[in-house]
């Protein structure tokens, strides 16, 4: 004869048991504990390294959860330690013969020097130089904090010429970054 639900519950007391011989958790903590969105409001042309003005938090239809990234001259710090995913990307524009833009993300870990952790890169076909053409990318990483002070990130563009234009907006997300904190370190 199968047991029903309240059987099995009145035959439980204390933790449950589990199969390493530890028990079982009596409460949990779950979902996302720190997301965040910022964006870059204003076009620019050329490269940025890093991208140091014209950051917004998102504010249409968007609220953080947790305390949310803080933003200084283009460095971003996160709120508390754990493993974040972070996407930054965006819109370009391009009119020349060379069509490529390099979306990167940089990091540091002793609050000093920067390193490439993660880039990605668009390019176009060649048409003519009168004709515009708009290209899209996105750079992704899971990124380790394991101290607030010392491990931030910021973000960089390698565009093919001066005249290559990366695409901002202060309505919507056309060149911006996302930071999700997934879980602990």
């Amino acid at each position: 004869m199968a047991l029903s639900k309240i059987d099995v519950a009145n035959m439980l007391t204390g933790a449950t048991p589990v199969a390493n011989g530890g028990t079982g958790a009596t409460s949990f903590t779950a979902g996302i504990t720190e997301a965040d969105q910022w964006r870059v409001t204003s076009n620019f042309n050329g490269d940025a390294a890093p991208i140091a003005s014209n950051w917004e938090r998102n504010d249409l239809n968007f609220d953080k959860i947790g305390t949310g990234m803080s933003e200084s001259s283009g460095i971003f710090t996160f709120p508390s330690t754990g493993i974040y995913k972070v996407e930054f990307g965006g819109v370009s524009q391009h009119t020349g013969q060379d069509r490529w833009h390099d979306w990167k993300i940089e990091a540091t870990t002793d609050n000093s020097s920067y390193s490439l952790i993660s880039g990605t890169g668009n390019s176009g076909v060649y048409t003519e130089s009168s004709v515009s053409q708009y290209n899209s990318a996105i750079a992704t990483v899971i990124f380790d904090v394991t101290n607030v002070s010392t491990h931030k990130v910021r973000f960089a563009i390698d565009a093919n010429d001066g005249s290559a234009t990366t695409q901002g907006a202060s309505t919507y997300q056309y060149c911006g970054a996302t930071f999700i904190r997934l879980g602990d370190t």
